[in-house]
């Protein structure tokens, strides 16, 4: 193909070649910020694994403390599919945390209930401070500050600004 580099013979861009796998002071903010990111889910899966609960079902217990929902309504609300849904629920049912009842006008829906135990593991396992020492270690007030601005900017872009 004229105009084109053959595969293998083309100049790195001079980026690639400060990029390391090691130091990542050379990576392009979007490969920062995703490291970032599984960093903190790897030390929060951690934190509430003693608790036998991952990132994925913490927040359908804290749903479910706000009353009872059906499979595909927790699906919905953790934006999840819900064959995903139910590999959460299964786990949370094996532990002992939520029930399956039988709906009460359609028998094709169970209806999902923390149970006390659930309830105790979750408000226990989400301590907001132990989540944000986590993520902020290390950092200032002012540092912490400015970073929660940038997520919040980078979270929100392409949302419709909140109205004044």
């Amino acid at each position: 193909m004229e105009g084109h580099a053959q595969h293998g013979s083309a100049e790195p861009h001079p980026r690639w070649e400060r990029m390391s796998a090691r130091d990542p002071s050379g990576w392009p903010v979007g490969r920062l910020l995703s490291a970032a990111a599984r960093r903190v889910e790897r030390d929060w899966n951690g934190h509430l694994a003693s608790w036998d609960l991952n990132h994925a079902s913490q927040p359908v217990l804290v749903i479910l403390l706000r009353g009872p929902h059906t499979q595909a309504e927790l699906a919905a609300l953790c934006e999840v599919t819900e064959q995903t849904m139910s590999r959460v629920v299964s786990r949370l049912e094996r532990s002992g945390y939520l029930t399956r009842t039988a709906h009460p006008t359609d028998r094709r829906k169970q209806v999902l209930t923390v149970t006390d135990s659930g309830r105790a593991a979750v408000v226990e396992a989400s301590d907001p401070a132990a989540a944000e020492a986590m993520v902020t270690e290390g950092l200032t007030p002012e540092q912490v500050d400015q970073l929660r601005g940038l997520l919040l900017l980078v979270a929100r872009r392409g949302e419709e600004p909140p109205a004044a």
